[in-house]
């Protein structure tokens, strides 16, 4: 049987105007341990990143506290110059002054020189979509969406993504600049941020979850494994599945380092749920959303 391609799983048009296959692939795990430094393997990686490519996904996010910058560095050395229907989505707002840190910082002047330098690391006049990475609860938020609004004005960013925010927050932003997409932790078994997907939904917003396998926590969950085996399939594979039934704008992002793991997650976009499956799928996050 032939490996499906990331078109199986169906198209969306990020802000109108950038079509991508709703598979995408997340750049976190091109990097080394504790996503800090370069990749063990960095020829590995490369080759990675180009065999994502090749399998159709055209919809890749990283960031550029992922290394930090060796995410960026890498997806330019693997695929400049980028074919033209690929779509490179960054992330700027975090510092690393350490492996374990994660500090949102968004002061205005950081965050444009945060862009500009993500603009010249991946190769490209314009980033088609950045993100701010996390609303920095330190500075007044109309600052950081002021700077934010600048950086598309001036053509260095095309379209803006939010991670991490609310529907309050959404709404703030939209005074600002049209926001494309959220993404927020989603998974078949944490629906923390399911009103934020279906106000995206109504307003026609990508939603990309991140960790839409949960890192693996929620692949031992005895009803992902029951169904998986009516399809002859991996647990992994049916909780991607269920996250594009779920929404025609879900964007899932699934990341590894693993070849084998990247063409069954490819795979995942051609299995097409039963509706007696997706909703015995869709009780996981019910299940525990009761037991917390």
């Amino acid at each position: 049987m032939a490996q499906p391609t990331a078109a199986a799983g169906g198209q969306f048009a990020i802000g109108g105007d950038m079509v991508v296959n709703r598979l995408g692939f997340g750049a976190l795990w091109v990097t080394g341990p504790d996503v800090w430094g370069e990749a063990a393997d960095r020829a590995a990686a490369l080759e990675l990143l180009r065999e994502v490519v090749r399998l159709g996904v055209n919809l890749i996010d990283t960031a550029d506290s992922y290394g930090p910058h060796v995410s960026e560095d890498a997806i330019h050395d693997a695929l400049s110059p980028y074919p033209q229907d690929l779509v490179v989505a960054t992330k700027g707002g975090y510092t690393r002054p350490h492996p374990y840190a994660w500090i949102p910082l968004g002061r205005p002047d950081y965050l444009i020189q945060s862009a500009k330098l993500s603009a010249r690391r991946l190769g490209v006049e314009t980033i088609d979509l950045w993100q701010l990475h996390r609303i920095d609860p330190n500075v007044p938020i109309h600052e950081q969406f002021e700077a934010i609004a600048k950086l598309r004005a001036e053509g260095v960013i095309r379209h803006v993504g939010l991670s991490e925010v609310g529907i309050e927050e959404i709404e703030t932003a939209q005074a600002y600049f049209p926001v494309a997409t959220v993404q927020n932790l989603y998974n078949v078994a944490n629906r923390h941020s399911e009103a934020v997907l279906d106000w995206c939904e109504a307003h026609g917003v990508g939603f990309m979850p991140w960790y839409p396998l949960g890192q693996g926590s929620v692949l031992s969950n005895e009803t992902l494994h029951r169904v998986a085996a009516k399809y002859d399939a991996k647990p992994s594979q049916l909780a991607l599945a269920w996250l594009l039934r779920r929404s025609p704008v879900m964007l899932p992002i699934p990341g590894t380092a693993s070849l084998a793991h990247l063409h069954e997650n490819v795979a995942a976009a051609a299995i097409t749920l039963a509706d007696e499956d997706y909703e015995a799928l869709s009780a996981i996050g019910e299940d525990r959303a009761r037991r917390s």
